[in-house]
Formats: structure tokens, C-alpha cells, sequence
């Protein structure tokens, strides 16, 4: 009897350290998601207005990549370039780049030398990829593309 009980003791500390073990894998998993270098493709620009209504929509192809520390916007024109340091991340991916949410707090330049504090959100539903950009001077006017494909 003595050692039924102490069996199921350690049985029972054994499933809690392995579900412990398991929790701490999955969030490394989830920070290590959002630590990696990530570029976003899209062949498609929105402008929204303040309640979310497309306003006007260009075909070109932008290209926004994602880095540790830096996170630079092509938008079709190659030649014009908005880049900058990240300033804050937080991320939210049950499933990495396919479900979950992620914002991204930057301050970017253009090439003119136009400053611009900014905050780039990346929604994704059931693998589809949804990025919407806000200039914090303009909170009213916001910039949403849809990921053609992203690496």
C-alpha cells in the first residue's frame, strides 16, 4: 500500500514537471516566432478611412519585411524606401504567421527624410495575412494590404 501511494506521487509530480517542460517549450516557440527575420508580400494597397472603409485601392506589389530591430516598407516603387528601428513588438501567433496577431511599434524615415512614428498590425485568420499600417500624425487614414506570400 505504502508504495502504491508513493508510486502514484511521483507519477502525478512526473505529468506536472512534463506539462511545466511543455508550457515553457511552447512560449520559446512563440517568442522565437516573433525573433525571426520575416518579409511580407502584397500585390494589392488599401487606403481605409477612419471606420475601416476602403476609400481607394492601387495595384502595386509593396514589400514589407520584418527584423529583429528594423522594419523596412517598399511600397511598389522600388526606388522609395520607409524604413526604421522598431520600437516596440508584441506578438500573439497560436499558429506562427497563419492565426494570431501581431503589433509592431516603429519610427521609420522615408527617403526625403520625412520622420514618421507608426504602428503596423499583422492579423492573421485561418492562413491569411492581413497588415494594416497607421501613421500616428494621421490616426484617421490607415494603409492595409493583404499577404500575397511571405518568407
Amino acid at each position: 500500500m505504502y508504495l502504491y501511494k508513493k508510486i502514484k506521487i511521483m507519477k502525478s509530480t512526473f505529468i506536472k514537471i512534463s506539462l511545466v517542460l511543455l508550457l515553457a517549450a511552447c512560449s520559446h516557440l512563440s517568442y522565437a516566432q516573433c525573433d525571426k527575420v520575416v518579409t511580407l508580400k502584397s500585390s494589392k494597397t488599401n487606403h481605409l478611412d477612419e471606420k475601416g472603409n476602403i476609400e481607394s485601392t492601387k495595384e502595386e506589389a509593396a514589400v514589407i519585411t520584418i527584423g529583429k530591430t528594423q522594419l523596412t516598407i517598399v511600397p511598389g516603387d522600388e526606388d522609395h524606401t520607409i524604413s526604421g528601428p522598431i520600437t516596440s513588438k508584441t506578438c500573439d501567433w497560436t499558429t506562427p504567421f497563419k492565426d494570431g496577431k501581431m503589433v509592431i511599434k516603429a519610427k521609420l524615415e522615408d527617403n526625403n527624410g520625412k520622420q514618421l512614428e507608426c504602428t503596423l498590425t499583422i492579423t492573421g485568420v485561418a492562413g491569411k495575412i492581413t497588415l494594416v499600417f497607421q501613421n500616428e500624425e494621421n490616426p484617421d487614414k490607415k494603409i492595409m494590404v493583404v499577404a500575397d506570400k511571405f518568407e
